[in-house]
């Protein structure tokens, strides 16, 4: 006898309870390690075996990669941070569009309300507490806007400029690596302010925007263009220095870094300055260079 809707629901609840309770004793941070190394393995036997259960359990598009071939990188990470062939992104060239930094699903979006940002129905945390920095930065997005990027195992995973920008300031913030998909997100408060991430802040004159690039289950590692691979180094927050000769000023468009492994995007917008694009709402996919938002006119 097959269950009824309410039963079915009832365990499906009992499912995602007992799924988030794993991630709690799952010694997280081990395993991630694991997965780093196992996924930058150059064997080819493990390495195409990887490929291939990927391939068949989530069936990414290949034909916007540079290299389509699956099997021709050298290792899995390779394989997933793959780079995209020229024109596959088209970039909205408007200046005063701001564009999507990735490929996803946007998870939540809208106003921050004063300092407080929405994680998922029922579920908020506070800017201070998602940037872990200095208290000037968190200022500058009170009541400004959001948006929050879920990067499906599918996905392209290389993040780009939303708008001409200059780095001024990043840094790391250690944590926990709890999944990111729509049932964790739901049900572990403060979430994104509890896993490890890193944020980097942008200025173009007047205009300031942050991108918070949040860790996940099994992601070992995230590469910034500036700091090169960033893996968990000390359980305090630190600053991620750049080159001295390296170049902060990159345009709209440009990468600027990629996920080992899945995870999410949030990115933040200064109070008054912005509007977001019409169509857009949780649950929308967007991709690179999409029109996201609009700054107003100076």
């Amino acid at each position: 006898m097959s269950a009824t809707p309410s039963e079915a629901d009832a365990r499906a609840r009992i499912g995602e309870r007992l799924f988030v309770l794993m991630q709690h004793l799952l010694p997280q941070h081990s395993l991630s390690r694991l997965v780093w190394r196992i996924t930058r393995s150059r064997h080819a036997g493990l390495k195409n075996y990887l490929i291939a259960i990927f391939m068949d359990h989530f069936h990414p598009d290949m034909s916007d990669a540079q290299q389509p071939l699956p099997h021709a990188y050298d290792t899995f990470n390779e394989f997933f941070t793959r780079a995209l062939r020229a024109g596959a992104r088209p970039l909205a060239a408007d200046p005063s569009v701001i564009v999507a930094p990735v490929d996803g699903t946007i998870s939540a979006m809208g106003c921050i309300d004063g300092a407080e940002l929405l994680q998922a129905k029922g579920h908020s945390y506070s800017l201070a507490a998602l940037l872990a920095g200095p208290p000037a930065v968190a200022r500058r997005f009170v009541d400004g806007a959001f948006a929050t990027v879920y990067l499906a195992p599918y996905n392209y995973h290389r993040i780009h400029m939303p708008a001409d920008g200059t780095l001024t300031a990043a840094w790391y913030v250690p944590g926990r690596l709890f999944s990111v998909n729509a049932t964790t997100t739901a049900r572990v408060t403060g979430l994104f302010a509890r896993n490890e991430r890193i944020v980097c802040v942008f200025e173009d004159g007047p205009f300031s925007f942050a991108l918070v690039l949040v860790g996940a289950l099994f992601v070992g590692s995230m590469t910034t263009y500036w700091h090169g691979d960033v893996t968990p180094r000390t359980r305090r927050p630190c600053e991620l220095k750049s080159p001295p000769a390296a170049n902060l000023q990159l345009p709209k468009g440009a990468e600027l870094a990629s996920f080992n492994m899945g995870s999410t995007v949030i990115l933040l917008l200064p109070r008054g300055q912005t509007a977001w694009a019409a169509g857009l709402a949780a649950g929308s996919r967007i991709q690179v260079g999409q029109a996201l938002a609009r700054r107003h006119a100076s």
